[in-house]
């Protein structure tokens, strides 16, 4: 599936929290538009530059779908989403990236997120539940701190709905009540993952996404 440029529109935009913000939009042009749990969006924003963001919806919502953005950074891409309104025109390129899901994959998938790199992967397990499917997952959402773990709630729920997917929230600087996992990223993936024999890790944080994977025969 090749990106290609795309014309949509704003019909809702909500803050998440302080630093998060979701931006749904309706697309207009392709009317065919489609895309895969886990890719993104670019938007331009000059000659040189643009600004890239994942999908947070699952694919299975027709003829639109929700950006998640980090607005922390105060930069050009932050200033555009926080002014923006329903109604408001935006144009974009995509969808774009490999980092999907293979359903064909006989291994066990474990995902492990940082903070606002849980974009993409809920929207992989949200269609991946939604759609059916019955193999056991897991998924490591390490944060500094409760504000970070964005999508906490909706994870909490899946696990609930569904046996097979284990939900593991680790925290750097955790509050006095925190009953979850303490820690640094490496050293949770370290402790929570206890065997690699025929293993797929889905792995994403702030700038960076890979499929990793750890067979041992």
């Amino acid at each position: 599936m090749r990106p290609r440029e795309c014309k949509s529109e704003v019909t809702a935009v909500r803050a998440v929290t302080p630093e998060i913000m979701e931006v749904d939009l309706r697309v207009l042009e392709p009317a065919d538009f489609t895309f895969e749990a886990g890719q993104w969006v670019s938007v331009p924003f000059g000659p040189k530059i643009v600004r890239a963001w994942s999908m947070v919806s699952p694919p299975t919502r027709k003829g639109g779908f929700t950006l998640s953005i980090d607005v922390a950074p105060g930069g050009i891409g932050s200033q555009w989403a926080r002014a923006l309104k329903p109604g408001d025109p935006v144009h974009f390129k995509g969808p774009t990236g490999g980092f999907v899901f293979n359903r064909a994959d006989p291994r066990r998938a474990v995902f492990v997120a940082e903070e606002i790199g849980i974009v993409p992967i809920r929207s992989i397990l949200t269609h991946l539940y939604e759609t059916g499917y019955g193999r056991p997952t897991a998924l490591i959402y390490w944060a500094r701190n409760p504000g970070w773990l964005v999508y906490d709630a909706d994870f909490r729920s899946l696990a609930r709905r569904y046996p097979g997917f284990s939900y593991l929230p680790v925290l750097r600087e955790p509050p006095a009540t925190w009953r979850g996992e303490k820690g640094e990223p490496a050293e949770a993936v370290d402790r929570l993952v206890y065997g690699v024999d025929k293993l797929v890790v889905y792995v994403c944080g702030a700038g960076r996404r890979s499929t990793r994977s750890a067979t041992r025969s």
